[in-house]
Order: structure tokens, then C-alpha cells, then sequence
């Protein structure tokens, strides 16, 4: 393994940085060849491994799908987005911010999404924008995905107002972030991103999340569900699929009628 892990890394410093995303899925491909097995599914792209690979900077066990790229965070998603939500049954305009490679393939896929992407900086997004001013009309989409995207913004309040604004009343978004805390800590007079990754745990992190992020998502005007939907799912489930037993689901909609 860690021959094949030196022969990508060679590769990479050789074939420009614009074409990685596409190289990644075939070293991808071939990597999950070596963990075949039947201890752990994807349920994302469907593949079986004696076990899933070690990530974070805090070393994870079982994290990371070997062929797909998905981790624990995105299996849960896609688990509860198939199961608990309309997303596969009805004709949806699609929403997703800082789109997940994995799940973007899948959701262009479908035909009965329209499905959009948007990021400033991710190479594979359909569109570059920002998230605190998006180019959309009011009213614009019927679900958004933002995943693990509000800890990297300045401005997060204007940023849910924004997804507010673009989501149609009676429409839902999951808008999720790590939870580290009782109360959330910001201080925005720190920028170095030493100083960033010390205080907040990454260099590109400008805040930590407490549990009173369901507060500030209520102050933008939407109503939230605190979905502990991994807890249903049972011990030999949340194993199989390699998830983490202790992540809610944050589930977002917009009022049908909302006043001026």
C-alpha cells in the first residue's frame, strides 16, 4: 500500500494540478482493488472492502471509501437523502455548494434533478460564485446541500440568508457543520492561518460550531429539524457502512408562507 500510495503521489507532481479530479478516480479505481472484501460497504458508489482507509489529521480508522472518495459524513448524507427525503422520486431543482466529487456524479446522473454546483475556488464546480451572493432569483431552488461549508465563511449569517432567499417556500436544505461545542466561538480579528488552525483546528476554519448553530439558523427565517437519523439506523449498519454514530442531521425548511 505504501508503494502505490508513493507512485500516486509521483504522478501527481507530474500531471497538472486541472486534471487530478479526473486522474483520481482511475488511482481510485485500481486502489480499491487491494481492500476488496465484504467487512464494509459504500453505499454510495456500491463498493465492498475488507475495511475503508485511515484519514485526518487525527487519524481516523474505516474512514474514507477507497474507490469513491466518500467519507463518513457523506455516506450518512446520501443514506438520509435516499431515505428520508424526496430527492429520488420527484422532478428537483438542485442546489449543492462546494459540491462533494462522489455525490456530484451521482446527481448529475439523475434525471429527474436540474442540478447546479457552485464554488469560488473548487475546480469541479459548474459555476463559480459566492455563497453570500449568489446569482439566483428569489425562490430560485427546491433543495440546497451545503456541507461542511459555513466554517470556512466570514459572513455565515449573510450566507443562510442567502440560501433563504434562494429556496422556494416549502422547499428544504441540508445545511450541515461540524459541532465541537455548547456555543460557538469566532474571533475575527484572527487571520493568520496558523493562528486559525490553533484556535479553530484548521488553517482555513474562522470559527468553531456549538450546539447554538440551530439558533442562527432560525434567525434567517428557517425552520429546523435536529435529525439524529444515525441513531436509527442501528450498531451493525452504522459499522458497515463505516459512519459515525454521534452526527445529526441538520434539516432545514423554508415556511410556505413567509412575511415581509
Amino acid at each position: 500500500m505504501r508503494i502505490f500510495t508513493g507512485i500516486k503521489s509521483i504522478v501527481k507532481m507530474i500531471i497538472p494540478i486541472k486534471y487530478h479530479c479526473a486522474l483520481g478516480r482511475y488511482e481510485d479505481l485500481v486502489f480499491s482493488l487491494f481492500l476488496y472484501g465484504h467487512s464494509f460497504t459504500c453505499p454510495i458508489c456500491g463498493g465492498h472492502f475488507r475495511k475503508f482507509l485511515t484519514v485526518g489529521v487525527n487519524p481516523r480508522p474505516n474512514a474514507q471509501c477507497p474507490r469513491c472518495g466518500s467519507l463518513e459524513r457523506h455516506r450518512l448524507l446520501w443514506l438520509y437523502l435516499k431515505n428520508e427525503t424526496n430527492l429520488f422520486v420527484d422532478s428537483l431543482r438542485l442546489l449543492e455548494i462546494a459540491p462533494i466529487d462522489c455525490l456530484q456524479r451521482k446527481f448529475r446522473a439523475m434525471s429527474n434533478l436540474s442540478y447546479i454546483s457552485i464554488d469560488l475556488e473548487s475546480p469541479i464546480a459548474m459555476l463559480k460564485m459566492d455563497i453570500t451572493d449568489m446569482k439566483f432569483p428569489d425562490n430560485y431552488f427546491d433543495c440546497i446541500i451545503c456541507y461542511h461549508v459555513l466554517e470556512h465563511v466570514l459572513d455565515d449569517r449573510r450566507a443562510m440568508k442567502e440560501m433563504f432567499r434562494v429556496l422556494k417556500p416549502g422547499g428544504w436544505a441540508i445545511i450541515q457543520v461540524p459541532i465541537l461545542r455548547d456555543k460557538t466561538f469566532e474571533d475575527p480579528s484572527v487571520t493568520a492561518p496558523k493562528d486559525r488552525e490553533r484556535i479553530f483546528g484548521q488553517c482555513d476554519h474562522v470559527r468553531i460550531y456549538g450546539l447554538d448553530y440551530k439558533d442562527r439558523l432560525e434567525s434567517v427565517g428557517f425552520s429546523v429539524n435536529v435529525d439524529g437519523y444515525v441513531k436509527r439506523l442501528g450498531d451493525d449498519v452504522v459499522r458497515k457502512y463505516g459512519l459515525i454514530k454521534d452526527e445529526d442531521i441538520y434539516f432545514c425548511s423554508k415556511p410556505n408562507f413567509v412575511g415581509k
